[in-house]
Protein backbone atom coordinates (compact mmCIF):
# COMPACT_ATOMS: atom_id res chain seq x y z
CA UNK A 1 0.00 0.00 0.00
CA UNK A 2 1.07 3.37 -0.89
CA UNK A 3 -0.14 6.79 1.18
CA UNK A 4 0.34 10.06 0.60
CA UNK A 5 2.51 12.07 1.65
CA UNK A 6 1.94 16.14 2.15
CA UNK A 7 3.71 19.10 3.37
CA UNK A 8 2.88 21.29 6.59
CA UNK A 9 0.59 23.18 4.01
CA UNK A 10 -1.08 20.36 2.52
CA UNK A 11 1.14 20.18 -0.66
CA UNK A 12 1.59 16.94 -2.46
CA UNK A 13 4.96 15.60 -1.41
CA UNK A 14 5.22 12.35 -3.26
CA UNK A 15 4.16 8.64 -1.38
CA UNK A 16 5.50 6.14 0.69
CA UNK A 17 5.03 2.69 1.59
CA UNK A 18 3.36 1.00 3.61
CA UNK A 19 2.99 -2.56 4.82
CA UNK A 20 0.06 -4.29 3.61
CA UNK A 21 -0.39 -6.18 7.22
CA UNK A 22 -0.41 -3.55 8.83
CA UNK A 23 -2.68 -0.89 7.00
CA UNK A 24 -3.96 -3.32 4.15
CA UNK A 25 -6.00 -6.29 6.10
CA UNK A 26 -9.41 -6.50 6.12
CA UNK A 27 -10.74 -5.27 9.59
CA UNK A 28 -11.58 -8.24 12.48
CA UNK A 29 -14.53 -6.22 13.78
CA UNK A 30 -14.95 -8.77 17.31
CA UNK A 31 -11.23 -8.71 17.98
CA UNK A 32 -11.27 -4.95 17.89
CA UNK A 33 -14.78 -5.05 20.14
CA UNK A 34 -12.73 -7.60 22.55
CA UNK A 35 -9.22 -5.14 22.84
CA UNK A 36 -11.40 -1.99 23.31
CA UNK A 37 -13.12 -3.56 25.93
CA UNK A 38 -10.38 -4.37 27.78
CA UNK A 39 -8.68 -0.99 27.29
CA UNK A 40 -12.06 0.76 28.80
CA UNK A 41 -11.98 -1.95 31.80
CA UNK A 42 -8.63 -1.60 32.77
CA UNK A 43 -8.95 2.09 33.09
CA UNK A 44 -11.27 1.55 35.67
CA UNK A 45 -9.86 2.01 39.43
CA UNK A 46 -12.41 -0.74 40.89
CA UNK A 47 -12.30 1.50 44.24
CA UNK A 48 -16.27 1.77 44.82
CA UNK A 49 -17.31 0.43 47.94
CA UNK A 50 -20.77 0.17 49.68
CA UNK A 51 -21.68 -0.96 53.41
CA UNK A 52 -24.36 -4.14 54.13
CA UNK A 53 -26.38 -4.36 56.59
CA UNK A 54 -23.27 -5.45 58.60
CA UNK A 55 -21.09 -2.38 58.50
CA UNK A 56 -23.83 0.46 59.06
CA UNK A 57 -23.19 1.90 62.21
CA UNK A 58 -26.54 1.51 64.82
CA UNK A 59 -29.39 -0.51 63.94
CA UNK A 60 -28.67 -2.96 67.20
CA UNK A 61 -32.10 -3.15 68.55
CA UNK A 62 -35.11 -4.81 67.40
CA UNK A 63 -36.88 -1.66 66.17
CA UNK A 64 -40.62 -3.46 67.74
CA UNK A 65 -42.04 -6.54 69.09
CA UNK A 66 -42.28 -9.87 66.70
CA UNK A 67 -45.81 -9.93 67.12
CA UNK A 68 -48.57 -7.86 67.98
CA UNK A 69 -48.11 -4.35 66.65
CA UNK A 70 -49.65 -5.10 63.29
CA UNK A 71 -46.88 -4.50 61.40
CA UNK A 72 -44.41 -6.38 59.73
CA UNK A 73 -41.81 -7.59 61.57
CA UNK A 74 -38.46 -6.55 61.06
CA UNK A 75 -35.34 -7.55 62.99
CA UNK A 76 -32.96 -3.86 62.51
CA UNK A 77 -33.31 -0.35 61.27
CA UNK A 78 -30.04 -1.14 59.37
CA UNK A 79 -31.61 -3.76 56.53
CA UNK A 80 -31.56 -2.98 53.51
CA UNK A 81 -35.03 -2.37 52.52
CA UNK A 82 -34.69 0.41 55.57
CA UNK A 83 -33.89 4.23 54.80
CA UNK A 84 -30.55 4.48 56.04
CA UNK A 85 -29.51 0.98 55.89
CA UNK A 86 -27.10 -1.36 54.48
CA UNK A 87 -27.12 -1.72 50.86
CA UNK A 88 -27.41 -5.70 49.07
CA UNK A 89 -25.39 -6.72 46.26
CA UNK A 90 -24.15 -3.20 45.91
CA UNK A 91 -20.41 -2.77 44.34
CA UNK A 92 -17.41 -3.97 46.44
CA UNK A 93 -13.63 -3.15 45.61
CA UNK A 94 -12.26 -5.09 42.83
CA UNK A 95 -10.03 -5.62 39.61
CA UNK A 96 -11.72 -4.78 36.37
CA UNK A 97 -8.49 -5.78 33.94
CA UNK A 98 -9.34 -8.55 31.90
CA UNK A 99 -6.19 -10.86 29.86
CA UNK A 100 -5.76 -10.29 26.68
CA UNK A 101 -3.09 -12.58 24.09
CA UNK A 102 -0.27 -10.17 22.64
CA UNK A 103 -1.11 -11.19 19.44
CA UNK A 104 -4.81 -10.47 19.50
CA UNK A 105 -3.70 -6.89 20.30
CA UNK A 106 -1.17 -6.69 17.88
CA UNK A 107 -4.38 -7.53 15.18
CA UNK A 108 -6.55 -5.14 17.09
CA UNK A 109 -4.53 -2.54 15.86
CA UNK A 110 -3.66 -3.77 12.62
CA UNK A 111 -7.06 -3.61 11.99
CA UNK A 112 -8.09 -0.27 13.12
CA UNK A 113 -5.06 1.39 10.89
CA UNK A 114 -6.03 -0.77 8.16
CA UNK A 115 -9.68 0.64 8.31
CA UNK A 116 -8.21 3.79 9.01
CA UNK A 117 -5.99 4.11 5.57
CA UNK A 118 -9.18 2.18 3.85
CA UNK A 119 -11.14 5.16 4.50
CA UNK A 120 -8.36 8.00 3.18
CA UNK A 121 -7.80 8.78 7.08
CA UNK A 122 -4.60 8.57 7.53
CA UNK A 123 -1.99 11.52 6.83
CA UNK A 124 1.71 11.28 6.63
CA UNK A 125 3.37 14.81 6.62
CA UNK A 126 6.83 15.13 5.00
CA UNK A 127 8.03 18.12 7.76
CA UNK A 128 6.15 19.33 10.84
CA UNK A 129 7.64 23.00 9.74
CA UNK A 130 7.59 23.57 13.93
CA UNK A 131 11.11 24.98 14.88
CA UNK A 132 9.51 27.16 17.81
CA UNK A 133 6.64 25.87 20.36
CA UNK A 134 3.89 27.92 18.95
CA UNK A 135 0.43 27.01 19.48
CA UNK A 136 -0.56 29.30 16.64
CA UNK A 137 1.96 27.62 14.63
CA UNK A 138 -0.06 23.97 15.54
CA UNK A 139 -3.83 25.43 14.54
CA UNK A 140 -1.92 26.38 11.29
CA UNK A 141 -0.24 23.14 10.12
CA UNK A 142 -4.05 21.50 10.71
CA UNK A 143 -5.86 24.46 9.10
CA UNK A 144 -3.34 23.55 6.02
CA UNK A 145 -4.10 19.88 6.28
CA UNK A 146 -7.50 20.65 6.32
CA UNK A 147 -8.74 19.44 9.38
CA UNK A 148 -9.62 22.16 11.56
CA UNK A 149 -12.16 25.15 9.22
CA UNK A 150 -13.25 28.08 11.45
CA UNK A 151 -17.04 27.65 12.16
CA UNK A 152 -17.17 23.79 12.31
CA UNK A 153 -16.51 21.37 14.68
CA UNK A 154 -13.32 19.85 14.18
CA UNK A 155 -12.36 16.33 13.95
CA UNK A 156 -10.84 14.23 16.42
CA UNK A 157 -7.20 14.05 15.48
CA UNK A 158 -4.64 11.68 16.48
CA UNK A 159 -1.03 12.94 16.00
CA UNK A 160 1.81 10.28 16.41
CA UNK A 161 5.09 12.27 17.06
CA UNK A 162 8.48 11.57 18.19
CA UNK A 163 9.87 11.70 21.79
CA UNK A 164 12.48 14.14 20.94
CA UNK A 165 9.58 16.70 18.77
CA UNK A 166 9.35 18.84 21.59
CA UNK A 167 8.82 22.21 20.01
CA UNK A 168 6.14 20.52 17.93
CA UNK A 169 4.65 18.19 21.08
CA UNK A 170 4.09 21.77 22.92
CA UNK A 171 2.39 23.57 20.08
CA UNK A 172 -0.48 20.72 19.47
CA UNK A 173 -0.61 19.95 23.52
CA UNK A 174 -2.80 23.22 24.26
CA UNK A 175 -5.43 22.59 21.35
CA UNK A 176 -7.99 20.79 23.61
CA UNK A 177 -9.62 17.00 23.70
CA UNK A 178 -9.96 16.93 19.67
CA UNK A 179 -6.44 16.86 19.40
CA UNK A 180 -4.66 13.49 20.94
CA UNK A 181 -0.81 13.08 20.78
CA UNK A 182 0.94 9.84 21.01
CA UNK A 183 4.31 8.24 20.47
CA UNK A 184 4.38 5.63 17.62
CA UNK A 185 5.01 3.01 20.94
CA UNK A 186 2.11 4.06 22.48
CA UNK A 187 -0.57 3.25 19.53
CA UNK A 188 -3.60 1.19 20.48
CA UNK A 189 -6.43 0.46 19.20
CA UNK A 190 -8.65 2.39 21.33
CA UNK A 191 -7.32 5.28 20.18
CA UNK A 192 -7.17 5.11 16.87
CA UNK A 193 -10.61 4.47 16.55
CA UNK A 194 -11.69 7.35 18.83
CA UNK A 195 -9.92 9.38 16.33
CA UNK A 196 -11.56 10.34 13.24
CA UNK A 197 -7.97 11.04 11.60
CA UNK A 198 -4.55 9.47 12.16
CA UNK A 199 -1.19 11.66 11.33
CA UNK A 200 1.96 10.59 10.81
CA UNK A 201 5.20 12.32 9.98
CA UNK A 202 7.76 10.40 7.85
CA UNK A 203 10.03 9.45 10.64
CA UNK A 204 7.52 7.90 12.81
CA UNK A 205 5.63 6.66 10.55
CA UNK A 206 8.48 4.35 9.80
CA UNK A 207 8.66 3.83 13.57
CA UNK A 208 4.97 2.76 13.90
CA UNK A 209 6.00 -0.23 11.23
CA UNK A 210 9.42 -1.38 12.85
CA UNK A 211 7.25 -1.63 16.09
CA UNK A 212 3.96 -3.34 15.04
CA UNK A 213 4.99 -4.28 11.56
CA UNK A 214 5.52 -8.73 10.82
CA UNK A 215 7.77 -9.80 13.00
CA UNK A 216 9.34 -12.36 10.72
CA UNK A 217 7.95 -13.91 7.83
CA UNK A 218 5.72 -16.89 7.20
CA UNK A 219 7.80 -20.34 5.81
CA UNK A 220 6.33 -20.96 1.95
CA UNK A 221 5.57 -24.40 3.20
CA UNK A 222 3.58 -23.70 6.43
CA UNK A 223 6.41 -24.09 8.88
CA UNK A 224 7.60 -21.96 11.61
CA UNK A 225 11.18 -21.20 11.63
CA UNK A 226 13.24 -24.14 12.99
CA UNK A 227 10.81 -26.99 12.64
CA UNK A 228 10.62 -29.24 9.75
CA UNK A 229 8.10 -28.88 6.68
CA UNK A 230 5.02 -30.14 6.60
CA UNK A 231 6.64 -33.19 4.13
CA UNK A 232 9.54 -33.85 6.15
CA UNK A 233 7.08 -34.03 9.02
CA UNK A 234 5.46 -36.65 7.37
CA UNK A 235 8.12 -38.67 5.97
CA UNK A 236 9.38 -38.78 10.09
CA UNK A 237 5.87 -40.05 10.65
CA UNK A 238 5.75 -42.82 7.54
CA UNK A 239 9.16 -44.08 9.07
Amino acid sequence: MKLDVTTASGGKAGTVDAPDDLFGIEPNIPVMHQVVNAQLAHRRAGTHSTKTRAEVAGGGAKPWRQKGTGRARQGSIRAPQWRGGGIAHGPKPRDYSQRTPKKMVRLALRCALSDRAANGNVLVVDDWGISEPKTKSGISLLEGLGLRTAGERPPRVLLVLDRTEDAVWKSFRNLGERVQIVIPDELNTYDVLVNDWLVFSKATLASAVARFGSEQPSDPEGATPGTPAASERDQDLDQ
